[in-house]
């Protein structure tokens, strides 16, 4: 059981909670201090005070007031007029993910909201109850309001939800879980809606990913190194050291580790005549280094948000119990920035894999290798489309490496007239992953028809390895056979964890 208290959440955490399924539960401390701060928020109400988003509209609409006796109808209204998404609907972990950083956030204690709300996120969370949520419909400001919403019609026995595979009405959802709508009070619905919890699930989700996949690259370069009887000497920790980013040290231990006692190598050290490899191989700990700090940055502002209290109005103390203070933090900017950074730095990724890929096929620069990796050129057509396929996936990702939140269109009547596309940076970071993944399962399977060609010479420890791995899912190519089934394969494996530890 992980106890939710309202602070900072790793990467780790959140993929038990979205991909383990994870139990989940409020924190006793962290329900005190909400019940305490909604009992705060209700005697400003009953003083007659004036609070945006509990007792007056909302956007364009503030200057409403709102009798006491309609504000639970001004909540439910309020899910139900947000629910405009559209598109296909987030993955099963991704909204599991939302349901847990919605809770977190609410369990700050700055939201007013009863502990009753954060214990119907996690007892949705908690019964395998999944709510459908479209994709599409958030600017990321004020935080991710379609998605939020559609997840919130759940818990008031409204909307779809996903029931063990079957898609059925949210309220069938709920009885069939055995657990009941949520009736909303002053200030709920908002709090539910107002917050970056769609974008910071999917790209989260998408930066462990991004993680593993930066690491692989070092692997699927090493085997390509091997195959193409490239040096590991630009991989020194001198010539590291004169250029000291964190990244670039850790890629080039991590690809000297994979390359030790490398037979390969040792067969041609004496009589090489290269100077030096080509930059796709050289360079690997400059480019797969940068892109590790790149994630590093990404990694350090997700996890700060799955810390934040991110809706409006926010709950502070001060000498008479609370002040509601009206700011900003549902906007989505630190999120879209680092998403569309982290965006860019795997399709550079991307890029140099593809690189590697053409010179393990292409007869004039692999080293000797049969061309594309066929032992029949002309009668067979070997790992040829492999590499257009590559190519093909390189080029998805360069457009989608667009930066998002490079975008504005006002919204709300001009109310919220800078907004940060932050969902958008976050559905483009995980559509590239995909791409990059499938990129680097040719890799992996060109790398390792090209040591082959190399028997019986053995490569380093770590590449010998890695090799196993992929012929545990994909047989050589003695001769030409569909290669889809076997790229798709080794991605399933890729996203399994089956390189995790080398």
């Amino acid at each position: 059981m992980l106890f939710l208290r309202g602070a900072r959440l790793g990467l780790e955490e959140l993929a038990a909670i979205a991909l383990e399924r994870r139990p989940v539960s409020l924190e006793p401390e962290a329900r005190a201090r909400v019940a305490a701060a909604r009992a705060q928020l209700e005697r400003r109400l009953a003083a007659g005070d004036v609070i945006y988003g509990v007792n007056t509209g909302f956007g364009k609409l503030a200057d409403v007031r709102i009798a006491a006796g309609d504000l639970p109808a001004l909540q439910a209204n309020l899910v139900r007029s947000h629910a405009c998404g559209v598109g296909p609907a987030l993955a099963e972990a991704e909204v599991r993910g939302m349901l847990a950083l919605r809770a977190n956030a609410l369990a700050i204690g700055a939201s007013g909201v009863r502990p009753e709300v954060i214990e119907a996120l996690l007892a949705v969370l908690n019964a395998g109850v999944v709510p459908v949520v479209p994709e599409q419909g958030s600017v990321g400001a004020s935080g991710d309001l379609a998605p939020l919403a559609h997840l919130a019609l759940v818990l008031i026995g409204e909307g779809e939800a996903w029931w063990q595979g079957e898609r059925v009405a949210g309220l069938e959802a709920l009885r069939r879980a055995g657990l009941a709508p949520l009736s909303l009070a002053a200030k709920e619905g908002l709090a539910l809606l107002n917050g970056t919890q769609a974008m910071l699930a999917v790209g989260a989700l998408a930066l462990a990913r991004a993680e593993r996949l930066a690491r692989l690259a070092d692997i699927a370069g090493a085997m390509s190194l091997e195959a193409l009887r490239g040096t590991p000497v630009a991989f020194d920790v001198r010539i590291q050291a004169l250029r000291p980013h964190p990244g670039q040290a850790a890629a080039a231990a991590h690809l000297r580790e994979l390359l030790e006692d490398s037979e390969i190598r040792r067969s041609h050290l004496a009589n090489d005549p290269r100077v030096q490899d080509a930059y796709s191989l050289r360079c690997m700990p400059q480019v797969h280094g940068a892109v590790r700090d790149v994630l590093q940055f990404a990694r350090a502002t997700a996890e700060t948000e799955t810390g934040a209290a991110t809706d409006n109005p926010l709950l502070v103390a001060a000498e008479q119990g609370i002040e509601v203070l009206s700011g900003g933090n549902f906007h989505g900017a630190p999120l879209a920035f680092a998403f569309d950074a982290a965006a860019i730095a795997l399709t550079s990724l991307a890029a140099i894999v593809e690189r590697r890929i053409d010179r393990l096929v292409n007869p004039d620069l692999n080293e000797g290798l049969p061309p594309f990796l066929t032992a029949h050129p002309g009668l067979s057509s070997g790992f040829m489309i492999a590499q257009v396929t590559a190519a093909a996936l390189l080029n998805d990702a360069r457009v989608h490496a667009h930066p998002a939140s490079a975008d504005n269109t006002p919204t709300s009547g001009g109310k919220e007239d800078h907004v940060s596309m932050g969902m958008g940076a976050a559905l483009k970071l995980r559509r590239i992953a995909d791409d990059l993944e499938s990129a680097l399962a040719i890799e992996l399977l060109a790398a390792a028809e090209g040591l082959e060609h190399r028997r019986p010479l053995r490569p380093g420890r770590g590449v010998a390895r890695a090799y196993d791995i992929v012929r545990a899912h994909a047989r050589r190519l003695a001769e030409d056979r569909p290669l889809a089934p076997d790229i798709a394969a080794l991605a399933a494996a890729i996203r399994s964890g089956a390189f995790a530890g080398l």
